[in-house]
């Protein structure tokens, strides 16, 4: 038999991994319409995931963890949100916090013991950028880390944020939190640091009765933890950002919007094959369905070339930095954003009434609620803006592969 070309090796790795949560991603679908009713953390799809060792996906197998990379996380997330985009979302973002962690944990004694556990205990981890107070900036923080002294290896230290959003806050085993190294750092010197559960105290500052994304519970919360100054990473929240955080975010999210207008799409197709066994002609909405079905292999190509380029400049600080990389993967996340809105959009037209239909088994109510959530995650404006500061520093090169 002949060998696999290398570039087709993530892809095979990929696919296994896709494979994998194939069970949880069913029992994620049979729960789907539940979780969205009820606006309930997706319990038994992520029982389902922890049996199979996927939260741990991303951990070195040196800590007991499955060895995985991004690709490999971005085709489970894919999957799940095919089936329940509140369980793709939901493990898309515990699994942007065990980037940061593998990237940028290693060094300290603390966290390898941490990610240990991680995958051992298969522990959920969930996040705490956002503030009341700093409208929606995530590199601005209003908190800070006190009781500890500057350049202190040991100690203890304690934080306050009232975060306007931690997403399944209350399921998570720890939660990384943003915020200001010191008392006397100014809002952009941020550093973060993985809080326990028995670490934390959680008090609801708002509800979660939404439109759309309903099972990721992501209520307002304040938040006070008391815990050692080893926990907090040492490198500069900035750095993580640029480096990790950012790009893994936009990759990982727009691999759950890709999934949502899979199954969209999907549905189409069954709706339109089934009218074209019924009478002679191609039906009405086939158009719509090749509308679709064109933007979706975009979508795809875009979010495959995005896993790509991260890949390739992965271990080069210099490159996750540069201006053309921030302006790649933002507009990934713009254009991933707005596309998933569209290719539904497009696919509830082919599907007509029967798309439009809750008690229809091509149903698209829920996708649509859903993909609107996307530009909204981080506003497409607030990042648009953003962008177009780097574009006034960056001049692409003109070049096909650039």
């Amino acid at each position: 038999m002949k060998a696999p070309a290398p570039d087709s090796l993530p892809a095979m790795a990929a696919e296994a991994a896709a494979g994998a949560a194939s069970e949880a991603a069913a029992i994620a679908g049979r729960h789907a319409d539940s979780v969205d009713r009820e606006a309930r953390f997706p319990a038994e799809a992520f029982a389902s995931l922890k049996e199979a060792r996927l939260l741990g996906l991303m951990v070195p197998r040196a800590f007991g963890g499955g060895g995985g990379g991004l690709t490999d996380a971005a085709a489970v997330a894919h999957a799940l949100a095919q089936k329940c985009p509140s369980t793709g979302l939901i493990y898309a973002m515990h699994q942007i916090q065990v980037a940061c962690l593998v990237r940028h944990g290693q060094g300290s004694d603390w966290h390898r013991g941490f990610l240990k556990r991680l995958a051992e205990e298969q522990l959920l981890l969930a996040s705490a950028t956002t503030e009341a107070g700093i409208g929606g900036d995530v590199r601005s923080s209003a908190c800070a880390v006190t009781g500890t002294v500057e350049g202190e290896t040991g100690g203890a230290f304690r934080l306050e944020k009232q975060a306007t959003v931690i997403s399944y806050g209350a399921e998570a085993d720890a939660i990384l939190v943003t915020a200001r190294r010191t008392a006397d750092s100014p809002p952009s010197d941020q550093v973060i640091v993985p809080v326990l559960r028995g670490q934390t105290r959680l008090e609801e500052i708002g509800g979660w009765d939404t439109l759309g994304m309903r099972g990721t519970r992501s209520v307002g919360y304040r938040l006070v933890a008391e815990a050692e100054r080893a926990q907090i990473l040492p490198l500069p929240y900035a750095d993580i950002s640029a480096r990790t955080m950012l790009p893994v975010t936009h990759i990982l999210w727009s691999s759950v919007w890709l999934g949502i207008a899979t199954d969209a799409v999907a549905r189409a197709a069954a709706f339109i094959r089934a009218e074209a066994r019924k009478r002679p002609g191609t039906p009405p909405g086939a158009r719509r369905l090749a509308e679709a079905t064109a933007g979706l292999q975009a979508m795809r190509g875009m979010v495959r070339g995005a896993l790509a380029r991260f890949e390739e400049a992965a271990d080069n600080p210099d490159r996750l930095t540069s201006l053309g990389f921030a302006v790649a993967m933002n507009t990934l996340k713009t254009e991933a954003a707005e596309m998933v809105v569209r290719i539904v959009g497009q696919a509830m037209l082919a599907g007509g009434l029967s798309a439009y239909r809750n008690d229809s088994p091509h149903s698209l109510g829920r996708h649509l609620r859903d993909a609107h959530s996307a530009p909204l995650m981080i506003n497409n404006d607030r990042i648009l803006g953003n962008t177009a500061n780097l574009l006034l520093a960056h001049r692409d090169n003109g070049s096909l592969f650039g």
